[in-house]
């Protein structure tokens, strides 16, 4: 646990872009750069950026993708590359002297992706403030990792393709994942570090699933529709936990209609320090 808490803290570092050292000046460009569609065969999309403000959506137009960005291009040049089904989507150092500088909020990315293009989407940011909406696109896989960032993940549409897994791993974060049942996925994994983490299982849960969270230090609020049987597997340090409308049986926290639900989901939850809380919601 606390192996995996350190690393997830020192994904900022990773992830967060470099900037000119103290006292050079920034030069900031905007470009838009797009692909048109052409074919409909499995893509395998890695999309990076590391501080500013990120948005992500599925695009109506005709077109594989469309990436808006503002960028300091003293040191940076965007990329947007297709080599045959791989997709390589961010911001490259353009190769001078650089220093870390976190203050540097000035820069943005606007992505837009396909929708109907079955989808592996890799999508990695580090210090940004993150509007993310997955609903529209056709993911077969994904694994999504953040580091200190305020991100706000939402699945607004049902999947319309299978997924065997979907990963996350949020550094020290202010993080909201909403609509995980549109997802389609039969597990879901998620590690953090620090911060405040909200999950929200609406959606329409296609079969029974199984949801894994490893928590480190800050507050977890479990959002459960009515409806949706849920059963949690708790293993946890010096953590509180508010098991509303709940009942334990044995080594586990049932929901009332556990058993009547049409669908069920089992939580198996690690958490070391700090706070566990279920709310139900309409």
């Amino acid at each position: 646990m606390f192996d995996r808490t350190l690393r997830l803290l020192l994904l900022p570092l990773a992830l967060a872009v470099v900037t000119p050292a103290h006292g050079a000046g920034q030069s900031w460009k905007e470009v838009t750069m797009s692909r048109q569609l052409e074919g409909a065969g499995p893509i395998e999309a890695r999309v990076s950026y590391g501080a500013g403000t990120f948005s992500l959506a599925a695009t109506a137009e005709p077109l594989l993708y469309r990436m808006s960005v503002r960028y300091d291009e003293e040191s940076f040049e965007p990329r947007a590359e297709l080599s045959g089904n791989q997709l390589v989507i961010g911001l490259e150092g353009s190769g001078r002297r650089f220093s870390f500088n976190r203050s540097a909020t000035g820069g943005s990315m606007n992505l837009e992706l396909a929708r109907g293009v079955p989808m592996d989407l890799d999508l990695e940011f580090g210090a940004v403030k993150a509007a993310v909406d997955l609903g529209g696109l056709s993911l077969t896989d994904l694994q999504l990792s953040t580091g200190a960032s305020e991100s706000i993940i939402e699945v607004s549409e049902p999947n319309p393709v299978q997924m065997t897994e979907a990963e996350f791993e949020v550094g020290a974060a202010d993080f909201t994942l909403t609509g995980l049942g549109n997802l389609g996925a039969e597990r879901i994994s998620v590690e953090a570090g620090v911060g405040q983490v909200a999950l929200g299982l609406d959606g329409a849960w296609r079969t029974n699933a199984r949801v894994s969270i490893d928590m480190g230090l800050g507050a977890l609020e479990i959002r459960v529709p009515e409806g949706l049987g849920i059963r949690i597997r708790k293993d946890s340090f010096l953590t509180s936990f508010d098991p509303e409308g709940l009942v334990k049986r044995g080594d586990s926290y049932y929901s009332l209609d556990w058993e009547e639900a049409e669908r069920n989901v089992t939580i198996d939850l690690n958490a070391a320090f700090g706070s566990v809380q279920v709310v139900w919601i309409r």
